[in-house]
């Protein structure tokens, strides 16, 4: 192929797209590697084979059909990483039924409005983690649970929610009145109930068998739905180009109610023959060092911030990292300086990176271990197999040529179903052509070589120039104080906008405004330098790791005391 002149690229073709369900792959998985480990979860100290994850998967269908589910129908699961998740990614999809994941960190006014907008009728839950008592925000919304039995569930507040599973630890802890055992669950089931089979065959790869929620920055969460299609096909391709086989374990300390965990991280190994391994419910930098050391984990997942963590972790030195080869690092921008630091210092000369959204299952673009290192580290690679980008320019909807920023659109069998139970809002994010609208802005090169620039709604206006917060960012990574950076926008009455960067210094460090200040003279255009500096110790996030810059910059007009500018 020659050098690209427009921004459009479309995959390779030359491998099909599996058109099986997930149970129908999964099993003729397990008929290939049947004793080979496939999920291992430290924190619980359980390990299970191929063989033995289908027989539990199995029996768990079995129990969830037997509470009289159908498929179609939608099964809540709000928990941290254990292997009850898997068990329910895996268990639900045999069944056909609906896994929503619901987010960990979600209080009572948002769990109440996810699962009343799916209609889910059962929900199986953690008791409680850390300072987030789980069933105690679900007997608020739902007092009359106190004197129900389990699966005759009633509540004005959740009135389609029929069913509430606790995941305990086989048989520990007090019984909580209404709600039912997981352990419990698990033994009214049997792998080799004949309805499973039944199901099995009404099934389509093209049925719906997941909803994620999607928090914009405002409004309420849409829930992007899923399907066997989606996630199975692009958890394969997210193996493949880390060329995954069953002689891999991949530690995944990433949340499995996200992409990243279940299907950058579950399904590439469950597609592969590779064994899963959970160092812990939540991100521990301590518990992933020792996790990967003790299982001679061959691949690392993580957004940026957690690999920081990891390799300014004062044990840092004492863990044998060397059986590291790949992984990904996903989620948020990677600074340069940090991709060359995982690579030298962590072993993973095959690390990967790979851009995407909930709305396309979620990858569209991944380098591979075999991208050049400079590509490696300053774009998201090329376009996935069986899948289109291409860059436009927003307001005319033209292609862009190569080398000129416009929004990334991707189209192919990766785009979700829809927003679930909002047309209008899913017409607004999918065109009439079938193409998945990202908001995110991005520059191609004449290779198809994507390289993710900002938001549209990041960018910032400073006295009519165009100012990118990425590049300010990587400039100031560069600096050797610094360990992590965000700029972002604020109104000024003078400029309309003036950039201001959060600053975290490496530990130990002292720095100030005007070593900042100094860097940047002479280095970055002055309009480019930021008006504002901070130094902090964190920025606030998603649970996932993502960056909430609209929180920054809500702290800094309060600090500052700054009104929106007017612009005419």
């Amino acid at each position: 192929m020659g050098p690209l002149s427009e921004s459009h690229a479309r995959g390779a073709t030359d491998q099909p797209l599996i058109e099986q369900t997930i149970g129908a792959f999964f099993d003729a998985m397990v008929e290939r590697v049947p004793e080979r480990e496939a999920l291992v979860v430290l924190h619980q100290r359980r390990r299970y084979t191929y063989r033995e994850l289908q027989t539990e998967s199995r029996r768990l269908a079995s129990a969830l059909l037997g509470l009289g589910l159908k498929a179609g129908d939608r099964v809540g699961i709000w928990s941290h990483n254990n292997a009850e998740w898997v068990l329910m990614q895996i268990a639900t999809a045999r069944a056909g039924l609906v896994l929503v994941n619901i987010n960990p960190a979600y209080r009572t006014a948002e769990v109440e409005y996810a699962l009343n907008k799916v209609d889910c009728q059962a929900l199986v839950t953690m008791p409680s983690f850390k300072t987030s008592d789980y069933i105690g925000m679900l007997r608020e919304l739902a007092p009359e649970w106190a004197h129900a039995q389990p699966g005759t569930l009633q509540s004005e507040r959740l009135p389609h929610l029929k069913h509430a599973i606790w995941i305990d630890e086989a048989g520990q802890g007090e019984d909580v009145p209404g709600f039912r055992r997981f352990s419990d669950l698990m033994r009214s089931g049997d792998p080799a109930d004949p309805r499973l089979d039944v199901v099995a065959k009404l099934l389509t790869a093209r049925d719906p068998i997941n909803i994620q929620f999607t928090s914009g920055t405002t409004g309420f969460p849409k829930g992007a739905t899923l399907t066997h299609r989606n996630i199975l096909n692009n958890g394969f391709f997210i193996g493949e180009a880390m060329k995954l086989s069953e002689a891999d374990r991949l530690c995944i300390p990433v949340p499995l109610y996200h992409c990243f965990g279940m299907v950058l991280g579950n399904l590439a190994c469950l597609t592969h023959g590779a064994c899963i391994v959970y160092p812990n419910d939540a991100f521990e930098p301590l518990s992933v060092l020792q996790a990967v050391q003790q299982e001679k984990c061959t691949g690392l997942h993580g957004v940026p911030t957690m690999f920081i963590a990891e390799l300014d972790h004062p044990r840092f030195a004492e863990f044998d990292l060397s059986t590291l080869r790949t992984g990904i690092m996903a989620g948020s921008p990677c600074p340069i300086e940090v991709m060359k630091r995982v690579q030298a210092e962590m072993h993973m000369g095959e690390v990967t990176i790979a851009y995407g959204m909930t709305e396309t299952s979620p990858v569209s673009c991944q380098s591979s271990t075999d991208t050049p290192l400079d590509k490696r580290v300053s774009t998201v690679g090329l376009v996935q197999p069986h899948l289109e980008v291409k860059i436009i320019e927003p307001d005319s909807g033209r292609t862009v040529p190569v080398g000129e920023r416009g929004e990334l659109c991707t189209r192919g069998y990766s785009v979700m179903q829809g927003y679930w139970d909002d047309p209008a809002r899913t017409a607004e994010a999918i065109d009439a052509e079938g193409w998945m609208h990202t908001g995110d802005l991005a520059i191609m090169d004449d290779e198809g070589y994507v390289n993710i620039v900002g938001r549209i709604k990041d960018m910032v206006i400073r006295g009519g120039e165009n100012v990118y917060p990425r590049e300010i960012e990587e400039f100031l990574y560069r600096h050797p104080q610094v360990q992590d950076v965000q700029v972002v926008g604020v109104p000024d009455q003078k400029y309309g906008e003036e950039l201001c960067a959060w600053i975290i210094a490496k530990p130990g460090q002292v720095l100030g405004e005007d070593d900042i200040r100094a860097f940047c003279k002479g280095q970055i255009a002055h309009y480019k330098v930021p008006r504002y500096i901070r130094f902090v110790d964190a920025f606030p996030m998603t649970v996932t790791g993502k960056i909430q810059k609209f929180r920054i910059r809500e702290a800094m007009k309060e600090e500052l005391g700054l009104a929106e500018a007017h612009t005419a």
